[in-house]
């Protein structure tokens, strides 16, 4: 089974490049993140014709999140969440769901703007809510998978200029002690159980030519339960939609499961 996220940046705009990804690739679940259509303007038809079903939580302009998973894989969405007791947030941030023996969770977790600024203390905050979410996630279901844009970089190694970063908004400490405080729940990072070498980015600015240059980080994770890491086998940043027409400014991250 793979298994994908790809945050498109409005999915009305990256439909041509989401179909022509999904013929080539053909992946069995994928999670997106910033789709910015509203519900009733999700693309419903055009995703069942290139052989996907969907679950989605939206709203106009802004966040929004879907999982897609491929007719032959697909039993039924069960148990979809799309918000978190105890979380008031308007913003579609959230959407978990039961696909065959595996339960996903697809996270756009909120940026913060800066250090300092109430956006910050916000999305920390919500890092701590979605963390008591999954921990009572993993007790129910050993199966699972917590992927999407993270907007946080793990480390320095997924930072192409650890220096100029420093301590900056995605980069601040406060913000990976939240993320690892998230994966001591017994969550592993999958693609770092493949490539522990720095320099693999899902993410670079559209200024600067920065993805030519590589100037990325990577802020795109597929995190999975202990039950799940002898099943992985392969975990890749497909860094090809980057370099396609009008392109998100992230790429897809994907990971193999043996199950």
């Amino acid at each position: 089974m793979k298994i994908a996220s790809w945050n498109v940046n409005s999915l009305k705009v990256r439909l041509p490049q989401l179909t022509q990804w999904l013929a080539d690739t053909q992946p069995d679940v994928v999670a997106l993140q910033e789709t910015k259509l509203e519900d009733a303007k999700f693309p419903v038809d055009e995703l069942a014709a290139a052989g996907y079903r969907v679950a989605y939580s939206g709203q106009k302009t802004y966040n929004g999140v879907a999982i897609l998973a491929r007719d032959g894989v697909h039993h039924g969405f069960g148990d979809i969440v799309t918000d978190i007791p105890g979380l008031d947030d308007p913003q579609r941030r959230i959407l978990a769901a039961t696909i065959g023996g595996l339960r996903v969770v697809d996270l756009y977790v909120v940026n913060g703007k800066a250090v300092g600024d109430e956006k910050y203390a916000y999305k920390l905050d919500w890092l701590a809510r979605v963390r008591e979410f999954l921990a009572r996630e993993l007790e129910r279901h050993p199966n699972l998978v917590v992927l999407g844009d993270f907007n946080i970089c793990p480390d320095d190694r997924d930072v192409y200029d650890p220096v100029a970063w420093g301590e900056d908004i995605l980069c601040s400490p406060p913000e990976r002690a939240a993320l690892k405080a998230i994966t001591d729940l017994g969550l592993h990072d999958s693609f770092r159980l493949f490539q522990p070498e720095p320099g693999h980015y899902s993410w670079w600015d559209y200024r600067q030519a920065a993805f030519r240059r590589n100037m990325g980080l990577r802020i795109d994770l597929i995190l999975i339960g202990e039950a799940l890491k002898s099943a992985a086998t392969a975990a890749a940043i497909d860094r090809e939609p980057r370099r396609w027409e009008r392109p998100s400014d992230h790429t897809p991250v994907t990971l193999d499961l043996d199950i």
